[in-house]
């Protein structure tokens, strides 16, 4: 049986401007540091920004592409996910080749938080990875992974008809027939 909270989760365009809770944003955030990943090297780090702070906010939405900028103008909140890409073990550094993996999983338990408290997340790749990395003063040896878009859902009639339409369109997923093999790959 699937968790309502996953089943239901989808990556919404309408988003409210109403405030989300201080404690909502701890509890996503500390959802995701309960992630596993390899070698426990917890290499995910978090850049949020939220609308009671316009300069913050602005920050982060100008490394937006303007496709989700369109959208994401009514978003209360930001947040830049960041992978760490030199592990250290046993005082050893080395390349990290799971961090932008490991990073994903966290990002997942914060986005299944934020539908469990009621909120809405839609993350984007689209956007201006090394603007990110200037603007923000993200150093070496971390790379910007993904933004994501949280709030509370908004009235989706707001939207442009376009983006209506994607809105209120079915969710469409593989089936898992295409994805899910056993013993081996298959075409």
């Amino acid at each position: 049986m699937i968790l309502n909270d996953i089943q239901t989760r989808r990556s919404v365009l309408a988003f409210s401007l109403k405030p989300i809770e201080p404690e909502k944003l701890t509890a996503i955030f500390d959802a995701a540091h309960l992630a596993p990943s390899s070698g426990n090297n917890q290499p995910w780090r978090f850049i949020y920004a939220t609308r009671d702070n316009p300069e913050e906010f602005k920050l982060l939405f100008n490394c937006l592409a303007e496709s989700n900028q369109r959208w994401v103008k009514n978003a209360y909140g930001l947040i830049l996910t960041i992978a760490e890409m030199i592990s250290t073990y046993k005082d050893k550094s080395y390349p990290n080749k799971y961090a932008w993996h490991d990073t994903g999983m966290a990002t997942a338990l914060l986005m299944i938080q934020a539908q469990a408290l009621g909120l809405n997340t839609h993350p984007m790749g689209g956007f201006d990875a090394e603007k990110a990395k200037a603007d923000l003063h993200i150093p070496e040896p971390f790379q910007p992974v993904a933004m994501v878009a949280i709030g509370y859902h908004g009235n989706v009639q707001d939207l442009p008809e376009d983006l209506m339409k994607r809105e209120t369109s079915p969710r469409n997923r593989k089936s898992l027939e295409a994805f899910v093999f056993r013993g081996k790959f298959e075409k």
